[in-house]
């Protein structure tokens, strides 16, 4: 910021926060956009409940990453670090989006074919966000990040386990079981961080 010029970090947030929601509104649309193809031409391409379910557990992290964010009014003092850093933080979400739901499955089989194909990529986009949690819990105060407790570095650890797991394997039931894991784990955080909120 120039000398002189008084900026309110209530302002800074405020358009921090325009920026997110216009990423977080990309991710939605384009998931939304990938669940009503199937509405629109379910015989073209084969559903998968592992590409199914895996873009469900993205539709309900990034309602929650939307929500989780709130907390940005917690950064004391703003710049332009901080700012990239969580503007990136959102667009890995559209990433994700975007790698589930791709423009053609020419050279693929369907969904799933595609997703096994891809997810390495998916996996390691996954386990980054779960990174930058941490790095983003952290911006918002030492105690707003040890207010968590254990449970918190317990979730992100799962979750980068789960996601190494994700990466190695191409088998579809160890593939299901993680998915399966994942959202309940989900769910199951959700509901005991909100419940008493």
């Amino acid at each position: 910021m120039q000398p002189g010029y008084p900026v309110l970090n209530q302002d800074i947030y405020q358009h921090v926060r325009v920026v997110i929601s216009i990423i977080v509104g990309l991710c939605i649309t384009t998931l939304l956009s990938g669940f009503a193809r199937f509405v629109q031409h379910p015989r073209r391409e084969r559903v998968s409940i592992l590409h199914l379910g895996w873009a469900f557990s993205l539709l309900l992290w990034i309602i929650h990453f939307w929500w989780w964010e709130f907390r940005l009014t917690l950064v004391p003092q703003w710049n332009f670090a901080r700012y990239s850093f969580v503007i990136l933080y959102a667009i890995l979400y559209y990433f994700l989006c975007t790698l589930l739901f791709p423009s053609d499955l020419k050279d693929y089989s369907g969904y799933e074919d595609y997703f096994l194909s891809r997810r390495r990529w998916f996996f390691a986009i996954l386990a980054i966000t779960f990174v930058a949690d941490v790095i983003d819990t952290a911006l918002k105060g030492a105690g707003y990040l040890h207010s968590f407790g254990m449970e918190y570095p317990i979730r992100i650890g799962v979750n980068l386990a789960l996601c190494l797991a994700g990466m190695w394997t191409s088998n579809k039931r160890v593939q299901v079981v993680l998915l399966t894991t994942a959202l309940l784990y989900h769910v199951f955080f959700i509901i005991t961080l909100y419940s008493t909120q």
